[in-house]
């Protein structure tokens, strides 16, 4: 079998320039261990990748000569010295990461918002990040979502002809600010429209997206703070529905906390959206906490259901979402619910 070179660890200056290390090797992290990554797991840095620096932390790589991990705090370049500071790669959707980026806290180092951070390094003249490519769906590529002055004119259009519907309102923040995909779609009138509904949850996940303790680490997004109106929901998903090429109205988004919290909302506007047309799909991203309202939404027309779960070993799942009044047996169940009533899940 032919030796694989690993790729160079990459690394920033104080400046931002990002170069690799003369000798280390990428590493990276899986809960507390640093690891080399496997061949299989590098993938050359898709398009629509991100990189990003990480304040206070030092890069951690692959001493071959010492045979052990080692931390780059400063490496000489050429006639200087500089300081060193860990760079990661964000991956666009349709890919999984497979590790972090292997690095050390250096003094004061600051809490980092909540993404996802890949391990990259750079070999023949190109990064490579680990990660693994799992969804072909081609609604995601960036290539679709790059146009920001083509955006920010449909936005207008929309907000002048809907001055009144506090949905598209978030949802214009949510594309504009937070550049948000699936908001961006509502614009285009394309694809996946999120429908944000619920400004409360039932759960308190770890990595929660919309909410955080304050002394905890920065959401990446506001939540939404207000229960929209049947017919803010119908002014947003009815005509998606009906004219978007496949087109999916989705309950349940980063943005929000839970959305079966406002369960008689949803099965109103689910009622009066499948009364008016038979178009599209109607999805529900949930916990899953409350099968019975799960199964109320299966009746009143809901045609999909994703039920998040980390994982099916109970104290995990208990450990990562940590429930509160609900139990894993009523998550299951709501599976069960959708299931019997020939709803996608």
């Amino acid at each position: 079998m032919p030796h694989f070179e690993s790729p160079r660890l990459i690394l920033s200056d104080p400046e931002g320039n990002i170069f690799d290390h003369p000798s280390l090797k990428l590493s990276g992290r899986s809960g507390t261990r640093f690891l080399l990554p496997h061949p299989s797991e590098l993938v050359p840095l898709p398009k629509g990748s991100q990189l990003f620096t990480l304040p206070g932390r030092i890069p951690i790589g692959w001493d071959e000569e010492k045979r052990s991990f080692v931390s780059s705090e400063k490496v000489r370049l050429g006639e200087k010295e500089v300081e060193c500071t860990s760079v990661a790669a964000f991956l666009p959707p349709g890919y999984i990461r497979t590790l972090l980026p292997a690095t050390k806290l250096g003094p004061k180092a600051p809490t980092l918002p909540l993404w996802a951070y890949s391990a990259v390094g750079w070999k023949d003249g190109k990064f490579l990040a680990t990660g693994l490519f799992i969804d072909p769906n081609p609604h995601w590529d960036p290539k679709y979502f790059g146009n920001d002055s083509l955006l920010k004119r449909k936005v207008h259009t929309f907000l002048s002809k809907s001055l009144r519907n506090r949905l598209f309102q978030q949802l214009s923040r949510c594309a504009l600010e937070y550049h948000c995909f699936a908001a961006k779609n509502v614009f285009f009138r394309r694809w996946e429209c999120p429908l944000p509904t619920s400004p409360s949850c039932n759960a308190d996940c770890l990595g929660c997206i919309s909410l955080q303790p304050s002394e905890c680490c920065p959401a990446s997004q506001e939540r939404i703070h207000f229960v929209p109106t049947v017919e803010e929901v119908l002014g947003v998903a009815l005509p998606h529905l009906k004219e978007a090429k496949d087109a999916i109205v989705s309950f349940g988004q980063g943005c929000e906390g839970e959305p079966l919290m406002q369960w008689r909302l949803l099965e109103r506007s689910i009622r009066e959206l499948r009364e008016r047309t038979d178009r599209g799909t109607i999805n529900l991203n949930t916990n899953g906490s409350f099968p019975d309202r799960v199964a109320k939404l299966c009746d009143a027309g809901l045609d999909s259901v994703r039920v998040t779960l980390n994982s099916p070993h109970l104290k995990f799942y208990k450990r990562y979402h940590r429930p509160r009044g609900y139990s894993f047996g009523e998550v299951v169940d709501s599976l069960v619910q959708a299931k019997e009533k020939g709803v996608y899940t």
